[in-house]
């Protein structure tokens, strides 16, 4: 009924939470992905390069659950900026190329670790 998904190729949580879950075998709910690279636990720096790594990390949870970038249906994206909106679209764009998931995009005052972008995503198996 109820899964956890976990991989070491994105960052493991900053507290009490799973990287996802996967409900009634069909339902993935991925928490919210910050840009930093799972091998050194560092940040990516830059907006850009954030969110490549945000987009990469959703991906390989994704993977991990049976899932690809193709099945989201929905994603919230936190900036730190609104003026990155556009920097932003056009690395999403990259990653979401059949048809794109629903999405909000919401300005925030902080992110963990001080980072510029966070992506949360909700797909289908």
């Amino acid at each position: 009924m109820k899964q956890i998904i976990y991989t070491d190729n994105a960052p493991a949580a900053l507290g009490p939470y799973s990287q996802a879950i996967a409900v009634f075998d069909k339902l993935i709910f991925i928490s919210g992905q910050i840009g930093v690279m799972p091998q050194t636990g560092k940040p990516a720096q830059g907006i850009e390069a954030q969110a490549n790594q945000v987009l990469t990390n959703l991906k390989a949870i994704l993977k991990e659950a049976g899932s690809s970038m193709d099945k989201v249906v929905k994603t919230t994206v936190f900036i730190k900026d609104m003026n990155d909106f556009s920097k932003v679209n056009e690395i999403y764009g990259q990653y979401f190329t059949n048809t794109y998931p629903a999405r909000s995009c919401i300005e925030v005052a902080r992110l963990p670790k001080d980072l510029l972008i966070e992506i949360e995503a909700i797909a289908i198996k």
